[in-house]
């Protein structure tokens, strides 16, 4: 039972609900008048129970390719509702492999903490679990698992005075990654408004470091908007980072309901305005959550200042309720919408758009692409 037991209740009960749901191999009965007798049934779950003690992964469950028109559920919250049900595509497999749980013991060997977890990302069995074409990678969240912020989207702990931060982060973290053999890594971190620069001089430690070990490495920094601090967002500006990233994530209407008070929307365009002013050579990046509540208005006009403040690429992700006490999904977008608003975000002019139903701000879905532009960027310095 100890492969089991790895997975967790959670894995055990998502594996039946596949197997019974989705007529995997196990299942013969096509509805409940046809289901079989109870010793039938206790008969089946023993042949699955074995199955689960016996493979090796999970690899060989049939899941259905899902035709969209087929989805007849509600996608949208009518008032009195209580919550939507899940589509079939925003369901990821159950996070499994050697290179997975390898990754999970270094972190914790190092006492590092990842948005990846923290944040409980959807896509965190296609980063950590790697592939033949790309490298298990995680994004670390630097300065602790604590934020000082209480966004209402977000699951990270929150505190009014967290620990104080690791002094040996950022050799860890710098350590972790370039054992990892990356080309392009993502540093976040939580909000520290308890500290009088916000973190900024601990985080320029840890890209400092990182550089210094691997001064080839791309570095992205998904950071927090330090309360607007000009001196704060000099330093990182000029830490020695690639890419300046800080996230909008809700249309202005949204920003009080959704975000933390002290996280307002043209504060962040401006974090995002003034990294252009202090390094013109970042390239600075912002990320959009949808399913809110927002209009096609609202989401148009939100693309439309990152433009107006120089925010070189944007990623657009569905917002999925991490648990009963944050805020509920208003819609689910479909994946024609997230297509559209990646083909309005060109015409406006960003480099790179990653719109997607799993999408996040740390995913490493444009990672290949932004490189390319900040080798060009690099290039006339070298020949100067």
């Amino acid at each position: 039972m100890q492969k089991l037991s790895s997975f967790g209740l959670n894995a055990k009960i998502l594996f039946l609900r596949n197997a019974i749901a989705y007529h995997c191999k196990y299942s013969s009965f096509k509805s409940i008048d046809s289901a079989p007798e109870l010793k039938d049934f206790l008969k089946g779950m023993k042949a699955i129970r074995y199955y689960l003690e016996h493979s090796n992964d999970f690899g060989d469950i049939h899941r259905p390719i899902f035709s969209l028109d087929c989805w007849t559920e509600k996608l949208k919250l009518d008032k009195g509702d209580k919550r939507l049900r899940l589509p079939p595509w925003l369901k990821q497999e159950i996070p499994v492999g050697s290179a997975f749980h390898n990754l999970k013991k270094s972190l914790r060997k190092l006492n590092l903490n990842t948005v990846c977890e923290e944040a409980k990302c959807p896509n965190i069995g296609e980063c950590w679990g790697g592939s033949e074409e790309k490298i298990a990678t995680a994004t670390v969240m630097l300065l602790g698992d604590t934020c000082t912020r209480a966004c209402r989207f977000c699951s990270v702990k929150t505190s009014r005075n967290p620990s104080p931060p690791d002094p040996s982060e950022p050799e860890n973290t710098a350590k972790a990654i370039v054992d990892w053999n990356l080309d392009y890594v993502v540093l976040t971190s939580v909000d520290r408004d308890d500290l009088e620069d916000g973190g900024a001089s601990h985080i320029c430690k840890t890209v400092k470091e990182i550089k210094r070990q691997n001064p080839k490495i791309i570095v992205e920094t998904l950071l927090p908007d330090f309360s607007a601090n000009e001196q704060c967002i000099n330093l990182m500006a000029n830490s020695g980072i690639d890419v300046y990233a800080h996230n909008v994530e809700t249309v202005p209407r949204l920003t009080p309901l959704v975000r933390d008070t002290r996280a307002k929307y043209d504060q962040s365009l401006r974090c995002l305005r003034l990294a252009k002013v202090f390094n013109k050579n970042l390239v600075t990046k912002s990320s959009l959550m949808v399913g809110l509540g927002e209009t096609e208005d609202e989401i148009l006009q939100t693309m439309e200042d990152l433009r107006t403040h120089q925010v070189d690429c944007l990623t657009i992700g569905q917002y999925m309720q991490p648990s009963r006490r944050h805020l509920l999904v208003k819609e689910y977008i479909r994946p024609e919408i997230f297509e559209h608003w990646k083909n309005v975000g060109k015409r406006l002019g960003f480099l790179y758009v990653a719109s997607g139903p799993l999408v996040r701000s740390s995913y490493r879905a444009g990672e290949y692409f932004i490189k390319n532009v900040i080798s060009q960027r690099k290039a006339p310095e070298v020949s100067d």
